[in-house]
């Protein structure tokens, strides 16, 4: 089964990361018996220097996304016989729960830009970005491209950050050194090395799949990692890993974005919020044996024009249907896919020019890539959009004030004073984290009797731009929760 791989929040496989290092040990061995190798930042007998200098700017990426609870039951109303089973289930009024999942990322500007693929963060309402030294910071997504798996965060701290340079991914060749940091199953800063096995795979992700593929170990939670060459630069992005199992375990086929097309998009996403492509108003489909010899090859290659867009680029340019396309933008076309990834590098408005092949003879023109036309869906209002208009106050949590019948149901003593969770809001941090029926006693390092005081001591940590930390009551000991205020 090929697929992408969303990270996992927990640990699955735990004696997969014990594998990759058997795995890597003949391969070292080998290397350090002949001549080492001359890299700027690479000790030549191990990874260990280049590990070193690129794991700080390599991140994990977390994220939160509040859903509906199996079977969407909500909260036995006040009153109910069966009330307390609220506090067993955790059933909030609306019946959400708070679900995350784990990825990676790398810093690409000392500003506090991070690049990670998109199905890391996809359809999450928070976003945490943690730094190798285990800071974690909320960050801002700045824009996504869902065509090649690509998102761009920002962080804000006063921590300097250290950023990797792209490389060239065009100079990235069968049979050199790579080496992946990431977080497989959410353990964290983890280095593996391979080579890179093949160029220019596809693996029918989308319309720009040009993956590099490797047999380093990449697993899930490596998503959004960076691949290194021996010069410490990011040559791609793993994105997605084949798995024939249900493990989802790597067996050293590994697919990574190529950098000369992320770093591309990526600067897009960083100066207008998303992708800006060209077009050039044609449709463009593969060549067989059979069309290859009508028009005088003698292997399939190039693309065939099969339609035109009235006006466009193309039609503009003298192309008609029928044309085949040898040769884009001074590159060969040696596959139909290939129009798409090298358009999908130019600059809109660039000059393309172009070979093709018309009764028999070769003919060239030239054409100026259109913007294609812009989709803009509504973006749909995430859990957090939705809920945070309706919450009762900045932590979303409704308390009550302790009665005599809350401490006979509870077991509280008489001697614990506090309030009551009364009910979770969906768009709150607290979902997850607290339960219904829990006995917050502090807030903020603040003693609480009633739910003004709850709110009032909240109030002054967000005021300090803190997390709210609570003091939850227990039989046996007392535990703590941090909230982040709405």
């Amino acid at each position: 089964m090929m697929a992408r791989f969303p990270a996992l929040a927990r640990l699955a496989v735990a004696a997969l990361g014990g594998l990759a290092l058997v795995a890597g040990a003949p391969a070292m061995a080998q290397r350090t018996q002949g001549q080492a190798i001359d890299r700027p930042g690479f000790a030549g007998s191990d990874f260990s220097a280049l590990a070193k200098r690129l794991m700080p700017s390599v991140v994990n990426i977390s994220t939160r996304q509040t859903v509906a609870r199996s079977g969407g039951l909500p909260a036995f109303p006040p009153g109910s016989p069966l009330n307390e089973f609220n506090d067993f289930f955790g059933r909030g009024e609306q019946g959400f729960r708070r679900q995350g999942s784990l990825g990676s990322g790398f810093i690409i500007d000392p500003a506090g830009y991070v690049v990670t693929n998109n199905h890391v963060i996809e359809d999450s309402d928070e976003i945490d970005v943690i730094l190798s030294d285990g800071t974690s910071i909320p960050a801002k997504l700045i824009g996504r491209d869902t065509d090649v798996d690509l998102a761009l965060l920002k962080i804000d701290t006063k921590t300097p950050l250290q950023a990797v340079p792209w490389g060239n991914s065009d100079d990235a060749n069968v049979g050199e050194w790579v080496m992946a940091i990431g977080n497989p199953f959410g353990l964290g800063g983890t280095v593996t090395a391979g080579i890179i096995s093949a160029r220019n795979r596809d693996i029918s992700a989308g319309s720009f799949d040009d993956f590099i593929q490797t047999d380093a170990a990449i697993n899930r939670g490596n998503s959004g990692g960076p691949l290194f060459n021996l010069n410490g630069e990011v040559v791609g992005i793993n994105t997605a890993i084949y798995s024939p199992g249900d493990s989802g375990g790597s067996v050293g086929v590994g697919f990574s974005l190529p950098s000369n097309l992320a770093k591309t998009v990526i600067a897009q996403i960083k100066q207008y919020g998303a992708a800006r492509r060209g077009t050039m108003g044609a449709t463009i489909r593969p060549v067989d044996q059979q069309v290859a010899e009508s028009y005088g090859l003698k292997r399939p290659e190039g693309g065939l024009v099969t339609a035109l867009v009235k006006g466009g680029p193309a039609e503009t340019a003298g192309l008609r249907v029928g044309d085949l396309i040898t040769s884009f933008n001074n590159q060969e076309i040696k596959e139909s896919r290939d129009l798409a990834r090298i358009i999908g590098v130019a600059q809109v408005g660039a000059q393309i020019s172009v070979r093709y092949l018309r009764g028999g003879k070769s003919l060239t023109t030239s054409l100026k890539l259109a913007p294609a036309a812009e989709e803009k869906p509504e973006k749909p209002e995430s859990v957090a959009d939705k809920g945070a208009k309706q919450l009762s106050n900045l932590l979303g949590v409704n308390f009550k004030v302790i009665d005599d019948v809350d401490r006979r149901r509870l077991g509280i003593p008489n001697s614990v004073r506090g309030v009551i969770v009364q009910d979770i809001q969906r768009a709150s941090d607290a979902v997850g984290k607290l339960r219904i029926g829990a006995v917050v006693t502090e807030v903020n390092f603040q003693p609480v009797s009633s739910p003004d005081q709850a709110i009032a001591a909240a109030e002054a940590a967000a005021r300090a731009n803190k997390p709210v930390l609570l003091q939850v009551w227990g039989p046996t000991e007392v535990s703590f929760v941090s909230v982040r205020t709405k």
